[in-house]
């Protein structure tokens, strides 16, 4: 099959200061297939390009929105661009198709651990429930919208933690790019880190 093109949009207002997510972009950015973008180096002012934005999703097959989980949410730039770029008429309602069959989702890095994003903890829903209005999101622009991958208690990683996440990523996208996929076993999955790479073989690849 023919590999899949990634638009990976990075949106992190103090990104010089989180090593998680320098390390994280650093392993990923390169990669072959990938369009990687640093969002607020591209648009310090938030005036962003609409047409530019629309004509990229529009040559790629699978967007990852990779932010920092501020307040439960994502930074003020990002927000600006769901507003701006996923246009009604284009992205959604009468006419609006043009993501239509496109995969989507979050690589989110968060400073409170899973143990308190659990009903019975101290953020009460869990990252994934959090995330549903990207969810829906991508359901009103008819897009599949894949489960997320959650760096958690990103602020206690050790090195070698680091390093670890960066080398799930890598393995994620890569997965995502090259391989025959069940996708509706795939969006079953809470999110990534629930998927040990071994197991990826079989309830998650297609048969041909």
């Amino acid at each position: 099959m023919a590999s899949r093109k990634l638009l990976l949009l990075f949106f992190h207002p103090r990104f010089e200061d989180s090593r998680v997510n320098v390390k994280l972009t650093e392993g990923v950015k390169h990669l072959s297939g990938i369009t990687f973008r640093d969002m607020y180096e591209l648009y310090p002012d938030f005036n962003i390009d609409v047409e530019k934005e629309q004509s990229l999703l529009r040559e790629h097959d699978i967007i990852v929105w990779h932010h920092p989980f501020y307040w439960y949410n994502c930074p003020p730039l990002m927000k600006q661009w769901l507003d701006l770029v996923l246009e009604y008429g284009w992205a959604y309602g009468t006419g609006g198709n043009q993501l239509q069959g496109k995969w989507v989702m979050n690589v989110i890095t968060s400073g409170g651990d899973f143990h308190v994003y659990q009903k019975e903890g101290r953020n009460r829903f869990t990252h994934r429930e959090f995330l549903n209005s990207f969810d829906q999101t991508a359901n009103l622009c008819k897009m599949e919208y894949l489960p997320p991958f959650v760096v958690a208690g990103a602020n206690k990683l050790s090195e070698e933690d680091i390093e670890e996440n960066m080398i799930w990523y890598q393995q994620i996208l890569h997965f995502l790019m090259k391989e025959p996929i069940d996708l509706d076993k795939l969006k079953q999955v809470d999110n990534f880190n629930q998927i040990k790479s071994a197991e990826w073989e079989h309830p998650f690849y297609k048969t041909p």
